[in-house]
């Protein structure tokens, strides 16, 4: 059994499969957790939800930049700490789905569990990674409030799916770039990466 283990752990693809996937979990689910003991509740934290809500003060910051884009824009704009409204257009409830925490534990994870880069490489590309995502978040809450109410798509097509499928579209992309950064190198599948040069 333990020759089985040793031999998993010594495969580079299995071994990343195996930390992406617990680093995602535990980067998920802790933002769950999180949510759950700041919400009252069976498990509530009083002292938590007074001073360390990231969640709610993320959720904030959102609103506030995506309402600040929109006034720029010459709109009238309503907020709460959980809602945007855009007089004579349209509004979003930011509910914790709307986050994006999901994809940023995607994204951290897969960056932290990919054995061919350096951790500087890694620390310079997750910041990067993670203002994208949310630039196009709060392109999201922008495009949503202000066009939603009038589309055909509406009736069709939850904005969260269009938006997911976009998302990680791109973030594939990029990501893909920052494995192939024009080094041809042996990849964890053992095999050459293409070269762009």
């Amino acid at each position: 059994m333990n020759n089985i283990l040793i031999k998993f752990w010594n495969n580079p693809l299995y071994r990343f499969l195996l930390l992406f996937l617990t680093l995602f979990i535990l980067f998920y689910y802790f933002n769950i957790f999180y949510m759950g003991i700041t919400a009252p509740g069976n498990y509530y934290s009083q002292f938590l939800d007074d001073h360390l809500d990231y969640i709610r003060q993320f959720r904030i910051l959102l609103i506030f930049l995506s309402s600040l884009i929109i006034k720029m824009l010459g709109y009238q704009v309503f907020t709460s700490e959980t809602t945007l409204h855009v007089f004579n257009a349209g509004g979003i409830n930011v509910v914790y789905s709307c986050l994006g925490f999901g994809v940023m534990s995607f994204f951290v994870a897969f960056v932290i569990a990919w054995p061919e880069k350096s951790i500087k490489e890694k620390l310079l590309f997750i910041p990067i990674g993670l203002i994208l995502i949310q630039t196009l978040n709060i392109a999201r809450f922008i495009l949503v409030a202000i066009l939603w109410r009038r589309s055909s798509m509406r009736g069709t097509l939850d904005h969260h799916t269009l938006f997911n499928i976009i998302l990680y579209l791109i973030l594939l992309a990029v990501i893909y770039f920052w494995i192939n950064d024009h080094k041809p190198k042996e990849s964890i599948t053992g095999l050459k990466t293409k070269s762009f040069e």
